[in-house]
C-alpha cells in the first residue's frame, strides 16, 4: 500500500468534494448531515480514510493506464494521480467514469510537467476501456448484404480517433521525438474482444459518411471522391468496394440494413 509523504498537502478537501459528489442526489439536509459527519471524524481517522480512498483511486488508474504509468515511472505517476485527486472536481460518482475524468483533467491542463505525447497516450488507453464497457446491441441487418447497393451498418461499439503522435507504438522503451499523425479505429468484435486498427483519414471519413446508416456504400464512396477532388471512376469505386469488404471482414462493418 502506498503511504503519503509527510509533507503532502492535506486531501481532506478532496474527500469532502468526493462525498458531495456521491451524495449530491440527496436532499440538502442529508448533505448537511454528511458534512457534519466529516467534520466530526477525528483527524487521524480521516487521514486513514483519505489514504484508503486515494489508494483505491490510484490502483484503479494503474489498471486503466498501464503504459502511461510505466512511461512516467512510479514517483511521477503517483504525483500525477495525487494532483488529480486533489485538484479535479469530478462530475461523476461512478467509478468506471473516473478514467474519462482523468483524461479530461489532463486535456484541461494538469499543471504537471509531462511528455508532449502523454495526454494522447492516455486518451488512447482510455478508448480501450470505453469501448469495452459500451452498452450496445448489434443492430438487425444482413451480414452478407451488398455493401455497395445497400446501407452498410457500422459497428456501434467503435471509436474513430485521430492522434498527432503514434500512440499505439509508445512504451517505456519507445518514446517518439516528433509528431507522426495516425488514425486508429478502436472497436469490439463479435467475440467481445477490443481491437485496434490503424487506418487512413480517407477510410475514417468514409465511416463517418456511413455512420447514420442511411447512405449506401456506393453513394458514400461517390461523396468521398468529390470531397477528395477525384472522379468516382471505376478504379476508385473498385478500390472502395474492396475497402468496404475489408472493413466487414474486420468487424468494423456488420453488414447492411435489412
Amino acid at each position: 500500500m502506498r503511504r503519503f509523504d509527510a509533507d503532502t498537502v492535506s486531501l481532506q478537501p478532496c474527500t469532502r468534494r468526493f462525498h458531495k459528489t456521491v451524495f449530491s442526489a440527496q436532499a440538502g439536509t442529508a448533505a448537511a448531515r454528511e458534512e457534519q459527519c466529516i467534520q466530526a471524524v477525528p483527524r487521524q481517522r480521516m487521514a486513514v480514510y483519505e489514504e484508503l480512498l486515494f489508494n483505491n483511486l490510484c490502483s484503479f488508474l494503474d489498471r486503466c493506464f498501464p503504459v502511461g504509468r510505466d512511461c512516467l515511472g512510479e514517483v511521477r505517476w503517483t504525483r500525477l494521480c495525487r494532483a488529480f485527486y486533489r485538484d479535479w472536481p469530478c462530475a461523476t460518482s461512478w467509478f468506471r467514469e473516473i478514467p474519462r475524468e482523468f483524461v479530461t483533467y489532463l486535456e484541461a491542463g494538469s499543471g504537471q510537467r509531462l511528455p508532449r505525447w502523454f495526454v494522447e497516450l492516455v486518451r488512447y488507453e482510455w478508448a480501450e476501456l470505453a469501448v469495452d464497457v459500451m452498452d450496445t446491441a448489434p443492430p438487425a441487418g444482413l451480414a452478407d448484404g451488398d455493401l455497395m447497393a445497400g446501407c452498410p451498418v457500422v459497428n456501434p461499439a467503435l471509436l474513430s480517433l485521430a492522434f498527432q503522435w503514434p500512440v499505439h507504438r509508445i512504451g517505456p522503451a519507445s518514446r517518439p521525438r516528433r509528431p507522426a499523425p495516425v488514425h486508429l479505429l478502436v472497436y469490439r468484435d463479435a467475440a467481445d474482444e477490443v481491437c485496434f486498427v490503424e487506418t487512413s483519414t480517407a477510410t475514417a471519413r468514409l465511416l463517418a459518411l456511413l455512420a447514420d446508416g442511411r447512405v449506401s456504400g456506393g453513394d458514400a464512396l461517390a461523396r468521398l471522391a468529390a470531397e477528395l477532388g477525384r472522379a468516382p471512376d471505376a478504379a476508385f469505386m473498385d478500390f472502395g468496394r474492396h475497402s468496404l469488404a475489408d472493413l466487414r471482414r474486420l468487424g468494423v462493418l456488420l453488414g447492411t440494413k435489412a
